[in-house]
């Protein structure tokens, strides 16, 4: 007998998590959970404000209407939004065991620029140092300096950095100024520094700082092709539809020799210990961005291995179906 049930939860989140100038106070989302005789799988659906096309409630409205329809009549089509196809394709593939169980639970650490926070951290992590920095919070002059301090402090350390095209070609000139040129080859990549992929083409050859597409991947126009200076594609699936699209762009990015990094919208913890299991099954050898957990005040239903944080069981959510 098959039997779909629908969520709804919120977690409050620390103090000072700005996304796109809006603080966000809490994250708010779905579960979608689907039985059929003994078998169950799980899906979250977390539309991210500010960066999703669906709020919230439009995610709702069609998470109901497909979690009803898949209870009466069983396989059903894809949804349209992106964030509900990801949960309803998730809770599918642990349904129908499709989705492995291994887990890739590294995660390159946020960093905030002080090279002593992060040796430890470093020093815990297996195989290569990899850490992430936000640049175009602040001045490009001080980005740049705190890179290059971070670089010159560490020498086997690879720096994944992160602009959501704050940029101007000016500020992006003035940035890649403070970076010593002998250090550049060790920043991964940059991902989108301007506000038009022109304009980070341009950066990333007068710069020989690699750059990476995130927010162009949900673009109408965007295709994917191999560029001069181009190394990565940030894949975050919320954003992006079904396991089988983030599988497709995936291996269109393989193809080209580019790299692919599964990334987190800020997902739960449940969203995120799926996200792991896919990088594991599908970029076995990237470490994924997933550090996003500790930005919220506790965990759901599932645990990230080490976390410090309280995981709430099913008495926190609010039964929708």
């Amino acid at each position: 007998m098959r039997r779909a049930q629908v969520w709804r939860w919120q977690i409050p989140m620390d103090a000072g998590v700005v996304l796109r100038d809006r603080r966000l106070k809490t994250r708010d989302g779905l579960f979608l959970c689907l039985r059929d005789g003994e078998r169950e799988g799980w899906g979250e659906i977390s539309p991210l404000p500010g960066f999703s096309q669906e709020t919230r409630e439009e995610a709702q409205a069609e998470l109901l209407q497909w979690a009803q329809r898949w209870q009466q009549y069983g396989e059903t089509d894809v949804p349209v939004l992106p964030s509900v196809a990801f949960g309803t394709s998730c809770a599918l593939a642990e349904l129908n065991g499709e989705l492995p169980q291994a887990a890739d639970y590294r995660a390159a650490p946020l960093c905030t620029g002080d090279p002593d926070e992060l040796l430890p951290v470093l020093a815990a992590m297996p195989g290569e140092k990899v850490a992430k920095v936000k640049v175009g919070l602040y001045e490009a002059v001080r980005d740049g300096m705190v890179v290059n301090l971070l670089l010159e402090a560490i020498p086997d350390l690879q720096l994944r950095l992160d602009a959501n095209r704050a940029w101007t070609p000016l500020k992006a000139q003035q940035f890649a100024k403070y970076v010593n040129p002998a250090w550049r080859d060790r920043i991964a990549f940059l991902e989108e520094p301007c506000k038009t992929r022109e304009d980070s083409r341009a950066f990333a050859g007068e710069s020989g700082i690699g750059i990476a597409w995130d927010e162009s991947l949900r673009e109408a126009d965007f295709v994917f092709a191999a560029e001069p200076g181009l190394r990565a594609v940030i894949i975050k699936p919320t954003l992006t539809g079904s396991v089988q699209k983030v599988r497709e762009q995936v291996n269109a990015a393989h193809a080209l020799g580019l790299t692919a990094v599964i990334s987190s919208s800020i997902e739960s913890s449940l969203g995120l210990t799926q996200l792991a299991r896919i990088a594991a099954w599908l970029t076995p050898q990237t470490i994924p961005g997933l550090d996003t957990l500790s930005l919220m005040q506790s965990q759901l239903l599932r645990r990230w291995p080490g976390s410090p944080l309280p995981c709430l069981d099913k008495c926190a959510l609010e039964p929708l179906l």
